[in-house]
């Protein structure tokens, strides 16, 4: 075992090992209970989802161990999740079964770029800034949304937007939780998130805000609802139903973010680590694998896209050098099955704090965009408001590679736009004729 992730080479231990993948799994634990509750707002089985979560996280990490030898650790992403339920199914009108397929298919298209190692060739293709705008944009959605679970900000027939009422019993716990996670978090405590829901959860508990949970472990919910519910729509309707424009902009915007948010993390992560040689991450396609069956498998379960974890990047900070950590990891996301009853303690209330400060992390890629550049400044600035004000992922992200190449040609950088990029020009345009 030692040998085979290298220990001595890495200069580390069993202990620091368990300690880093402990310390994983603490940062990205509240995804277990907040996203099911994104989730269940597309009308899925919130217990389901609930196994889906930790089983989905479980299988991508410890795959992402055992073949990459990596310490990164997978679960189904913030962003993606949000886009699933409030872009795809409420927003699209596409069922929460189709949506999960359009997962699935995009989690295959991933696999076959892997494999085939088209990655560089896609990567370039698409301009840093628009990636850095994505990400920024995404988070600022997340924000709102967890703004809203917790009616801080409330819809107004005047204003469209305004501010809620702050002394109503789960507004005030909400405003309490993002207080204690912002504390939390600027003291640098590894899982400061989650212990933030964990305080929010014990208050609200405490000032009858929150119902008490009747156990503490119970049995497993059954994972039937959403199981194999990915391809259930080919049991109802023709493939070309199916793979309709519509949808065809979902998978690609489900690949697309995913895409670049694990190349994105994978290489922060393991700059972390020391593991990057000339520029290059050894084992990159093996990594990017492991991603793309997490999501492919994580869809089958019954959940959005599965995706690799900034908050690993604590875990190393812990000690975590090799694969063996992110066996850690997921084993103990097998063992937080058995605390499925602590989801009726975990309301919207207690989560809307972990959604807006992990929207606070997401935007700050907004500082790796030149802004001083107009032909770079508008396409970013389209990709990234559309995306709160239009409460769609995809809006954003067809908005802006739409102005990009139209920016870029009237600067007379025209050379410098990759031809993928007019291709997606005239597909977005496209899409929206078909909205």
């Amino acid at each position: 075992m030692q040998r085979y992730f290298e220990f001595e080479e890495l200069g580390t231990n069993y202990k620091n090992e368990i300690m880093g993948g402990f310390t994983t799994f603490l940062a990205m634990a509240y995804i277990l209970f907040v996203n099911p509750l994104i989730l269940m707002d597309a009308g899925m089985d919130q217990g389901a989802v609930f196994v889906a979560t930790a089983v989905a996280a479980a299988i991508g990490t410890i795959i992402m161990g055992l073949v990459a030898r990596y310490p990164i650790a997978l679960a189904p992403g913030m962003g993606l999740n949000a886009f699933f339920t409030y872009s795809v199914v409420l927003g699209m009108g596409i069922p929460w079964e189709t949506a999960l397929l359009g997962v699935f298919v995009s989690g295959i298209i991933f696999i076959i770029i892997s494999v085939v190692g088209v990655r560089e060739f896609i990567i370039n293709a698409i301009p840093a800034e628009l990636k850095y705008a994505a990400g920024a944009g995404i988070g600022l959605f997340i924000a709102f949304i967890g703004l809203q679970n917790a009616e801080i900000v409330v819809a107004s027939e005047a204003t469209l937007v305004e501010i809620g009422n702050l002394g109503a019993p789960q507004t005030l716990l909400a405003v309490f939780g993002v207080i204690i996670t912002v504390v939390l978090m600027s003291l640098g405590l590894k899982g400061g998130i989650f212990y933030g829901i964990v305080i929010t959860s014990v208050v609200g508990m405490i000032f009858g805000a929150v119902p008490f949970p009747q156990q503490v472990i119970g049995a497993v919910p059954s994972l039937a609802p959403t199981f194999g519910a990915a391809f259930a729509p080919f049991a109802e309707m023709g493939i070309g139903e199916i793979f309709t424009l519509q949808l065809m902009i979902v998978i690609l915007t489900f690949l697309f973010v995913d895409f670049f948010d694990t190349a994105g993390t994978l290489y922060a992560v393991a700059n972390q680590a020391g593991f990057i040689k000339d520029n290059k991450l050894p084992r990159a396609e093996k990594a990017l694998l492991a991603d793309s069956s997490a999501t492919a498998i994580g869809a089958v379960l019954g959940t959005s896209t599965t995706t690799a974890y900034i908050e690993s990047s604590s875990g190393v900070a812990a000690g975590a050098r090799t694969g063996f950590a992110s066996i850690v990891t997921g084993i103990l996301f097998l063992v937080a099955l058995l605390f499925s009853p602590l989801l009726a303690v975990v309301t919207e209330a207690v989560t809307a704090p972990a959604l807006i400060v992990v929207g606070v992390l997401m935007a700050s890629s907004l500082s790796s965009i030149d802004w001083k550049k107009f032909e770079i400044a508008v396409p970013a600035f389209f990709t990234i408001i559309a995306m709160p004000l239009t409460y769609s992922i995809a809006t954003g992200i067809a908005l802006g590679f739409i102005m990009y190449p139209i920016t870029m040609v009237c600067k007379g950088r025209a050379k410098e736009v990759h031809p993928v990029m007019y291709g997606l020009l005239v597909v977005f345009v496209l899409y929206f004729v078909y909205l």
